[in-house]
């Protein structure tokens, strides 16, 4: 079919319409095959292809690619995929897997539903598309919710394949860290034995002793057998060591409190990292005022929230920083008014800082080992949708909507405690100055949404129009709001440093 312009949202829904017409092949082995639908988009013209489309078995790319556009020249194509591309090794010999035959088509680019758990797989298929030049983006999150819905009896089967891989019970899965082999110099004597008691309390079964539990720790890549014996990876001794640092000095959390008399309380959180945002937020807490409210009830509401979505932000940065950075560490700079967490690292390939900034990147972990254990423990949303749910919330409790930059090599995520700081701190934005304590009053509300319009504002603010849309046009000269649209399609969005 023809379309008139390259839309990457339509050609994702397309493919996702694509993927449930999938043929399920018959097998013995009661393998349960995965749905996948692929586009082909080609100057201006679109075409299909489901798994087992022609052929039980034939991948959609493979069906795409090679029995329906063999004799075409595809270097200018783009090819959207519901499920990431097989890797090298992934198919019997003598066949291709798909991320080789995309290559050998000369596509540049493509958009990748979600990444396929298999050991077989499991990033393999997407690192070889980018080490080969290929530009891969990820497909927006509220798709990637339906294809991992979709193909839950898949994606469940591919996930106890990858757990028997770790164990040394099948293929193994790809490397994407140093951090998953064996820790240099560790051994299981250097790991807190109260943390381990936790985390072995959130299994229900399979542990009852202390080998089973190692072999479960091993099965998720926290403990490996070198010579007849378990010892720690990279990962199991950044969430569970005793002193992590005294073998990998870029690991824990750096805190520090700034009073407004100038004094500074540092405070660092060098343990067990599963262990760092609880100890970090319950420090914040015993030091920092409570939030400025109307009602007492109000005010503990806005607490609780606040220091919640605060864990979450201390989480993210612990699971999702870069490690191989070995000159930085993950850091908690807190005032009165306001609290920053620095993660070192850009977000992980293809991820980009737009969409981390617009609190929508789609589901992708740089370092999934640590992703799942603060999972197991709650502390951490594996699909991500914590981070979906982050503006939601303090949005809903009357809070600042907080912000994600990018301050080279860190991932800076800023937080205030409530509206009232926003004008109190003014070292990110000296533009506050110039407003006038009406506007100020008007800049609190604005900063806990998105954007506003003018009779919104108004009514919020019980303003008369006029007085309303002179402090909207102030704020949009001193470039705190951008004004989009006309008329009376015309809202103000927040611009956040």
């Amino acid at each position: 079919m023809a379309t008139k312009r390259f839309d990457p949202r339509k050609l994702m829904e397309l493919a996702v319409d694509v993927m449930v017409r999938s043929t399920q092949e018959p097998r013995g082995d009661g393998k349960a095959s995965p749905l996948v639908g692929a586009v082909l988009w080609n100057d201006g013209v679109t075409d299909t292809a489901s798994r087992s489309e022609l052929r039980d078995g034939d991948h959609a790319e493979f069906t795409l690619l090679e029995r329906k556009h063999r004799s075409d020249k595809l270097d200018d194509a783009v090819l959207f995929s519901t499920l990431e591309p097989c890797a090298p090794g992934a198919r019997k010999h003598p066949k291709l897997s798909c991320a080789e035959r995309i290559v050998l088509a000369r596509i540049k680019e493509i958009w990748v539903g979600v990444e396929d758990p298999d050991p077989t797989v499991d990033r393999k298929g997407i690192k070889y598309l980018q080490d080969s030049g290929v530009k891969v983006h990820i497909f927006d999150r509220d798709l990637q919710e339906r294809i991992r819905a979709t193909n839950r009896k898949f994606i469940a089967q591919a996930e106890v394949r990858a757990a028997a891989a770790r164990e040394g019970g099948g293929k193994q899965p790809a490397s994407l860290s140093e951090f998953e082999g064996p820790q240099r110099g560790a051994t299981l004597g250097d790991l807190d034995a109260a943390a381990l008691k936790e985390y072995r309390a959130t299994f229900d079964k399979g542990t009852r002793t202390v080998a089973e539990f190692h072999r479960r720790l091993a099965k998720q890549g926290l403990l490996v057998e070198q010579k007849g014996k378990f010892v720690p990876t990279g990962f199991g001794t950044l969430l569970f060591g005793k002193q992590p640092r005294e073998l990998l000095p870029q690991a824990g959390l750096l805190g520090t409190i700034t009073y407004e008399d100038g004094r500074e309380e540092p405070r660092d959180f060098v343990g067990p990292a599963i262990e760092a945002p609880d100890q970090a937020i319950a420090w914040l807490k015993d030091k920092l005022p409570n939030p400025i409210t109307r009602t007492s009830a109000k005010r503990k509401e806005v607490r609780e929230t606040f220091y919640e979505l605060l864990r979450e932000g201390i989480v993210n940065a612990l699971v999702h920083r870069d490690y191989a950075i070995k000159g930085a560490k993950c850091q908690l700079i807190a005032s009165p008014h306001k609290v920053v967490v620095m993660s070192p690292g850009a977000p992980v390939e293809p991820i980009t800082m737009k969409q981390l900034e617009a609190f929508d990147a789609p589901m992708l972990s740089r370092n999934p080992v640590m992703h799942f254990v603060f999972g197991k423990m709650k502390l951490a949303e594996e699909r991500g949708l914590g981070l979906r749910s982050m503006r939601e919330r303090a949005s809903a409790a009357g809070l600042p909507l907080p912000s994600y930059t990018y301050k080279g090599p860190y991932v800076v995520l800023t937080m205030y405690p409530d509206a009232a700081s926003v004008t109190a701190d003014v070292s990110d934005n000296k533009a506050l100055t110039e407003l006038s304590a009406a506007e100020r009053v008007g800049w609190a509300w604005l900063v806990t949404r998105e954007r506003a319009t003018s009779p919104e504002y108004q009514e919020a603010l019980e303003l008369p129009n006029r007085t309303a849309l002179n402090h909207l046009k102030r704020m949009t000269e001193l470039g705190l709001l951008r004004r989009v649209g006309a008329g009376r399609a015309t809202y103000y969005e927040v611009v956040r440093p």
